[in-house]
Formats: C-alpha cells, structure tokens, sequence
C-alpha cells in the first residue's frame, strides 16, 4: 500500500469519526432538549433517543467520509 492510499485512508477515517461523534452529540442533545420543553410534542414522546442518536450517528459517518473524498478528490484534481 503506497504513502498516498495511507493518507486517504487516514482522512477517511478520522473525518468519519468526527462525523460519528459530532453527528451522535447532536442528536442526542436534540432529544434531551426535547424532553426538556415546555411543550412537549408526540413526536418528541414517540421517537426513541437511542434511535436517534444512532441515526445522528450513521449520519455523521456518511457526511465525514463523503467530506473526506470530496476533499482528496480535488486535492487530486488540483495536482
């Protein structure tokens, strides 16, 4: 495995998990807030937090690594 197939590896990953956390923070938070509310909605008593916090989560896995070869695609295209 060539240095430059290491190195978009190792952007992958590391935005993906960037993505993970800040994607699972968010939408946790977003439920609390929502528990939390003056007005409570029954859309906010039926979606489940955990549900939802791993769908923030997978979110923010697509989003870093779609980022992540956005970023090498035109680091490539630029050379």
């Amino acid at each position: 495995m060539d240095i430059k197939t290491k190195r978009l590896l190792l952007l992958v990953a590391s935005c993906s998990v960037a993505g993970v956390i800040l994607g699972g923070t968010s939408s946790w938070a977003q439920s609390n807030q929502c528990l939390q509310a003056e007005r409570i909605t029954s859309d906010c008593l039926t979606q489940n937090p955990l549900q939802k916090t791993i769908q923030g989560m997978s979110t923010g896995l697509l989003a870093g690594a779609g980022a992540a070869f956005g970023v090498a695609w035109n680091v490539r295209h630029d050379d």
